[in-house]
Parts: C-alpha cells; structure tokens; sequence
C-alpha cells in the first residue's frame, strides 16, 4: 500500500459510511469504549463518510418557513432502535405523534381518491364489514376476499416452506382485485418496488406466520384485535413518531455525542480494503493514496459498495453482495396554499395502484401527519415517482419532474396556484429490493461475513429498511465485532 500511513491506537475500530446504520455502530462503540477504559482496554475510533454531511438519507431542511424532510420523515415505535437512541441522546422530550386530526390513508380508485378500510394494513383487516363497503372493490373482489377463510394453506406451508413473493400469496388469499387495488400501491410505497418481486417471508413474515398458525388471515388478524393487539393487521398510525425538529435533529445529536472521542471525516472515500493475514489487520486504501489501518471494520454502505470493498477480503462475499438489486426513488416536496387545494386533505396520504396508469407512486400529506412544520394555511406534499416499476421517470430532469408533479397533482387532488417551492430529491439505487429468496442470500452473506474476524456489515440490505432496523442493524455490527475481538462493553 503506497501514501501516507495512518494507525489508529488501541483497539482501533473504524466505520466506513456515516448514514443511520454507520452512525448507530459508531455510537455502540462509543458506549463500549467507556466500559472497556475502565477494564484498562482502549478503543479508538474513526468514521469515514464518502459525502459532505453524515445521515444518508435521512436530511432536514428548512424552505424558508417549510421544515422539510428530503428522506424519511418518520419511524414505527413498536420497533425500540429508533426511541431507545432517542433516549440516550437526550431526545426523548422531542418525539412527537402523528395528528390524530388526520388519520387513515386514500387510494386513487378511477381517478378519485377513496379510503382506504378502517382497519385495513397492509394486507388485511379483522373488519370485514369495512371492506364490504367499500368502494374500492366490485361485489366479486369483495366476495373473493370474504371467502379467504376457505383457501387452504399453501402445500408444504412449513418452517421450510419456499419463499413466496407477496404477488402470489395476496392472489392466492385474497385475489388479484385486492392485489392490483390496495396491497400493490401500499406493499409498493414502502419499498418502492413490484410485489411481482417481493419476497414475503423478508418483507412480510407475520403473514407467513399468520397463515401457518390460523390458516387464515382473517381469523389470524381476528385472534390478535381479540387480545388488544390489532395493530398486528391494522394500518398502525398511532405508532408512527417523528422528531419536533425532524429527524435531522437524531443526527445532529448523535455528530456531537460522536465528536468527543470519534474522528469523523467527511469527503472521505474508501477505494479498497486487505488484510495483512487472515487474522491481521484491516488496510483500508482512500481515494488520494492514504491508508488506514484498524483491527475491527464495520460496512455500513450499500450492498454494492461492500460487493465492490469485499473483493480482496472475500471474492465470494463480494459476489454475493452484488446480487442484492436496488432501486432508485424520487421525492418532490412542495409547498402550496391550502385554500388553492380542491381536497380536503383529511388522511395521511394517498397512493396509485399501478392499475390507474398514473405517474406517482403516492402523494405524503407531510404536514398533515406532524403539524408545526407549514405557515398558516399552507400544506406541504411529498410525492414520490420512479421506482422499480416506473424507472425510466428517475432520469427526467428536474424541471421535467417537477412540472409532472405539478401536474399530477392537479389532476388527483385538485392542487391549484403557483407552489411556494417545487424542490426534487433523488435516492439512486438506495431501496435494496428484497426479492424472494432474500433472507437466504443474508444467511449465506452473514456466515461468509462470520469467516472473517472483526469484519461486520450494517445496513437496510440485510433485515429491514426503517429506521429502526438500520440502527438496530448497526449496534448488532458493533456487538459482533467487539465479540470477535475480545472486547465488551459497560
């Protein structure tokens, strides 16, 4: 390795990638080093970030008087990542709620927004009566969806049943009307892919395990709603949170709890990484010729970037990596008049089904899940375009997108006048696409991961892509390495 040489002293642990999963394994190392002093070992720590700001996706920022979020704009609490580091980080008087002003969301049903079932989540509801009068469906899809009690199991339903896409088990249980309809546009926003090519098993295992135990979703979600538990089925609002600052401020809270006893540098772009021995240490080569040496190193980058990392250190790793598809996403956020809004706006959101041969994916009513973020008598709307199914709409230019927006907006709910701001936020290649199969492909990555001591990956490629699961998925990084090294923490 040629340029200048750089060591870190001690147990010396360095982060590559300085978005939520980067910055949760560098905050579980932080917290470890202050056990590990008192037992007279030291760990020194360094985060590297390839851009000019640390949070991925995550970004915060203000329109003059619009708070606007340019990624994710909120986190689900049942999961406990994302609240427990808003509790160590001094937070947690800043988590707020969804409004429960606004709740539910619609869904376009022949060019007019109609809600969506109460009750309904995402693939399912305990009240059937809600779907029955519904206009969403025709009488055949609602008879198709009351007779799910009477389709069997899927033959060979068991622990090692193969893994299914969420197209086909919604078909086969519900029918292809509640599919195309409802559970396309709501499966679809979150992962922004096709359920065609989503596994189940990785993006919806409570299903899996619902038909498994009950035989039927109805009388699964039915059982959980029984014993206080319907969020299991149900849309979930009331467990949606955000921060009163954004989420933004989660990263701002954890640089400076970082910055007392970790080297962050941003603009820093790793090009390769070997290893002295099969035990020794870790040579990470930048971009300008300097090296870095570290005995423990955690990848929270996308699976393509640790595909491309990995070759040296494992050939078959890297190979693995790279078969994780991705794809890529556009927000536009846009501030308008509320009175110039034919709408009421009275829901959280709206999403397209495919079906409907629109050019958005879903329109977030932002302002209307957390208030406090608009001028009085303004709405803030966040639209989301491109996709795994319509890719080809990510390489407009901005104007294009732009006016497209505009004027989609226009036609689905009656947005009218000149925006206060038409902002364009692009997400290449950013949504790992959890294709049937997918939790296999992790199995295989992470015991090919295990063959290499004091390596560890983080990240939304491997178990989940919210908030909580990239920060659970960085603490359980810093834990495997200070494992492999000997190290615990306080």
């Amino acid at each position: 390795m040629s340029g200048q040489e750089t060591s870190l002293g001690g147990l010396r642990c360095l982060v590559i990638g300085g978005g939520a999963s980067g910055l949760s394994a560098a905050l579980s190392l932080q917290a470890a080093a202050g056990g590990a002093s008192q037992a007279g070992c030291r760990i020194e720590l360094e985060l590297l970030e390839s851009s000019g700001r640390l949070g991925g996706a995550i970004e915060t920022v203000r329109q003059g008087d619009y708070l606007v979020e340019r990624g994710p704009d909120m986190f689900i609490t049942d999961k406990p990542a994302a609240v427990q580091l808003c509790r160590m980080l001094g937070l947690e008087g800043e988590i707020i709620q969804t409004d429960p002003g606004f709740g539910g969301s619609l869904v376009l049903r022949n060019g007019r927004p109609v809600r969506v079932p109460k009750g309904f989540g995402l693939l399912g509801t305990p009240r059937i009566g809600a779907v029955l009068g519904s206009s969403i469906f025709s009488w055949p899809g609602k008879l198709r969806m009351a007779m799910e009690p009477l389709v069997r199991r899927r033959a060979g339903a068991g622990a090692e049943a193969e893994d299914e896409s969420v197209a086909s088990f919604v078909r086969r249980r519900l029918g292809h009307e509640a599919l195309d309809r409802l559970v396309q546009p709501l499966v679809g926003g979150i992962y922004t892919g096709d359920p065609e090519r989503l596994s189940l098993a990785a993006t919806l295992p409570r299903f899996v395990e619902m038909e498994r135990e009950f035989g039927s979703l109805w009388r699964g979600l039915r059982a959980s709603a029984s014993v206080g538990h319907e969020s299991t089925g149900g849309a979930r609002y009331g467990l949606f949170a955000s921060l009163r600052g954004g989420l933004g401020q989660l990263v701002v809270a954890a640089e400076r709890r970082l910055e007392s006893t970790c080297r962050i540098r941003l603009n820093t772009v790793v090009q390769s990484i070997e290893r002295t021995s099969p035990v020794g240490e870790f040579v990470v080569g930048l971009v300008g010729g300097e090296s870095i040496r570290a005995d423990a190193l955690i990848l929270a980058v996308p699976a393509s970037v640790a595909s491309r990392l990995c070759v040296a250190l494992s050939s078959d790793l890297s190979e693995r990596l790279g078969r994780i598809e991705t794809a890529s996403s556009v927000v536009v956020c846009s501030g308008h008049r509320l009175e110039a809004i034919d709408h009421p706006l009275d829901a959280y959101g709206l999403v397209v089904p495919r079906v409907e041969s629109r050019r958005v994916l879903a329109v977030s009513f932002a302002s209307r899940k957390f208030p406090g973020r608009v001028p009085d008598g303004r709405v803030l709307l966040r639209t989301f375009v491109g996709g795994e199914l319509q890719p080809e709409l990510v390489e407009l230019g901005d104007d294009e997108l732009s006016e497209l927006v505009v004027e989609e907006l226009k036609s689905l709910l009656g947005v009218g006048g000149v925006p206060d701001f038409v902002e364009v936020v692009r997400h290449r290649r950013m949504m790992p696409q959890y294709t049937p199969g997918h939790l296999d492909r992790v199995e295989e990555i992470e015991r090919r991961v295990s063959e290499i001591p004091g390596l560890a990956l983080a990240g939304s490629f491997l178990r989940g892509v919210g908030l909580p699961d990239c920060l659970a998925s960085g603490s359980a990084a810093a834990a495997s390495v200070l494992e492999a090294t000997e190290v615990t923490g306080p």
